[in-house]
């Protein structure tokens, strides 16, 4: 029956992914699987294991096959800015992307939700923090450091120290963020935290299978406000020593429960909550 219909009448539910290789371990699928069934949404979300050399290649036919977006992750992050037709300011910022709308025409664009969702995490659980209080320091100079220091500034972080193992990568932020930036030696990380009012490890250091992330902390206040994007443990050795010193703490996790928010709603129609439901699907 359904054949004899004109195209108009055939409606198709969206399909959204993410796009990775190795893609396994992502817990995208299951977040917006939930998200789907417990806002009655039709729609499929999958994961989509992609080698480098494919990337163009299937970026080109998803939209063909009723994808209306998808979210990015390692090792394409970097290269679908090269395939987007339109990267927003932030991600062009940033030099990365990780969320993909495809538009009725079939054009790309790319956007990059990850500094929103570390803002939206901390602002969710420690809602007195006040950007301006102080000094941030970022630990690294990855892609997703670039996407804290970048909302950091944003939100009206006045000095922002940066250090990292290589120190080139440390000062090629600066030289892009500019003079709010200061650049310290990966030997001095202790002294980088002297009257820091924000602490971030943006490193994955202290995940499950790397080695732990060894810093000093003998300068921390017990004032600051210390945070990791790290979440697999969600209490990492780093969080653990700052809360040991009385430091409040945010882990990892809203981060990544934050940044998929936007994406979900340009696909499906409907801004998800991130609750504590929406955590305990993601831890299981």
């Amino acid at each position: 029956m359904s054949d004899d219909l004109p195209p108009a009448q055939i409606h198709h539910a969206p399909l959204a992914g993410v796009i990775g290789m190795p893609i396994t371990h992502s817990r995208s699928p299951r977040l917006h699987g939930y998200w789907l069934d417990r806002y009655g949404l039709a729609g499929h979300y999958v994961p989509i294991p992609v080698m480098p050399e494919h990337l163009a290649e299937v970026l080109r036919n998803m939209p063909r096959m009723g994808f209306v977006g998808a979210n990015v992750t390692i090792p394409h992050k970097e290269a679908v800015l090269t395939l987007a037709d339109t990267v927003t300011d932030r991600a062009a910022l940033i030099g990365a992307a990780n969320t993909l709308i495809f538009r009725p025409d079939g054009k790309i664009h790319a956007d990059n939700t990850d500094g929103y969702g570390f803002i939206a995490n901390l602002r969710q659980n420690a809602p007195d923090w006040q950007p301006d209080r102080g000094p941030a320091a970022v630990i690294g100079a990855g892609g997703a450091a670039r996407a804290v220091v970048a909302s950091l500034l944003d939100s009206g972080v006045r000095e922002l120290r940066i250090t990292n193992r290589t120190r080139l990568r440390a000062e090629q932020i600066k030289a892009e963020f500019g003079a709010r930036l200061v650049v310290y030696d990966w030997a001095q990380v202790g002294n980088m935290l002297d009257g820091a009012a924000t602490v971030v490890n943006a490193t994955s250091l202290g995940m499950q299978g790397k080695q732990p992330l060894r810093v000093p902390m003998d300068a921390l206040s017990p004032d600051a406000l210390v945070t990791d994007l790290v979440y697999t443990p969600l209490m990492t050795p780093f969080l653990t020593e700052a809360q040991a010193r009385g430091c409040r703490i945010v882990d990892g996790l809203g981060m990544l429960l934050h940044q998929a928010a936007p994406g979900f709603e340009r696909w499906f129609g409907h801004r998800p909550e991130v609750d504590d439901d929406t955590r305990r699907i993601a831890l299981e």
